[in-house]
């Protein structure tokens, strides 16, 4: 009998180190996470200081069709995070560029920065150049799918295509209710970032529920950079962008673009900035992108719409070959 209890006590005992890992500690610049090609990286001055980005370079593994693709990721994700894309769109032929704009991942945090989806486009642009490449086709997920609808506004003979996967700002959450949030209010909030809160946060809203264990990885990604020596700077940086994703909507411009645009949207995705804390009348409506996409796409001239149906913020994650599969067709130049 004593031999049992205490079998069941070791048991008892492990199984909450199982189901609470660690989370990893990963630099302010996501020093000791691995990227799936070499990182490099970018440096350049803007407003006064010298920055870095940094960026994969990833050449076509196929046969070569002279295009290029560069990928922007959302606000909770990372260049990385386009990992099976990369390989898809190389594979398919394309050279394929996917930078870490500043504020993010392995690029510079830096202390005072006047963020704007002109100045991350102006920065990407600037790579490009470096880079020789001239025409490009766009892919933002997110939060890159405002950069990306930015950067073509400002460059529509550099921009071949655009193709948007779910991305936010296809309303305008200030003009829809949504409280304001100071900058100081955000940082309050990320400081509190935890793993745990991020996994509970993209499964209600991203992934409508459900979860797969390779998420994980990308919780730890996130969570790790806040877990790290350089946790106020991540969070300094991560505030004054929530307050440029706020403040500057590109909603109103949708009808302002000139270039080949498919919109591609997973219809479960429930992703709207401040829900958290807009009136119950005003969460009801917003973030509902089984609606936005229909409606956008009919506000941008000549715009293909694409529905994952039954899928969430990031089907190039949720589904992968479904969404390369539509994303292949999607990018040709029709």
């Amino acid at each position: 009998m004593h031999v049992a209890k205490m079998a069941a006590l070791v048991m008892a005992m492990a199984v909450p180190t199982v189901a609470l890992a660690e989370t990893p500690r990963y630099g302010e610049r996501l020093e000791g996470f691995s990227y799936p090609h070499p990182l490099k990286q970018f440096g350049f001055q803007s407003q006064g200081q010298t920055l870095e980005m940094g960026y994969m370079d990833v050449a076509p593994t196929g046969q070569a069709n002279g295009r290029t693709a560069v990928l922007m990721h959302g606000k909770n994700f990372c260049g990385a995070t386009w990992e099976a894309t990369i390989t898809s769109l190389s594979q398919a032929g394309y050279r394929v560029i996917a930078p870490d704009q500043i504020g993010f991942c392995t690029s510079t945090k830096p202390a005072r920065y006047q963020y704007s989806f002109q100045q991350l486009a102006l920065n990407t642009r600037a790579l490009l150049d470096q880079l020789g490449v001239d025409k490009v086709s766009l892919v933002g997920h997110s939060t890159g799918g405002m950069l990306a609808t930015r950067f073509a506004l400002m460059f529509p003979q550099q921009t071949e295509k655009l193709v948007m996967v779910n991305p936010i700002g296809l309303e305008d959450w200030k003009a829809q209710g949504v409280p304001y949030r100071t900058v100081d209010q955000w940082y309050a909030r990320e400081l509190k970032t935890s793993a745990e809160g991020i996994r509970q946060y993209e499964q209600k809203t991203y992934y409508d529920g459900r979860w797969k264990p390779e998420y994980d990885k990308w919780v730890d990604m996130l969570a790790g950079l806040f877990k790290g020596p350089g946790r106020e700077a991540v969070a300094w940086n991560s505030a004054l962008i929530y307050d440029m994703i706020y403040t500057q909507p590109v909603y109103h411009e949708f009808p302002n673009l000139k270039v080949p645009t498919v919109l591609m949207i997973g219809d479960r995705d429930t992703t709207a900035i401040g829900s958290d804390i807009a009136p119950p009348e005003v969460k009801a409506r917003i973030g509902q992108y089984q609606n936005l996409g229909k409606q956008v796409a009919k506000l941008i001239p000549g715009a293909e719409l694409v529905e994952f149906k039954g899928l969430g913020h990031a089907p190039q994650m949720e589904e992968p070959e479904r969404f390369h599969k539509a994303l292949l067709s999607g990018l040709q130049i029709r």
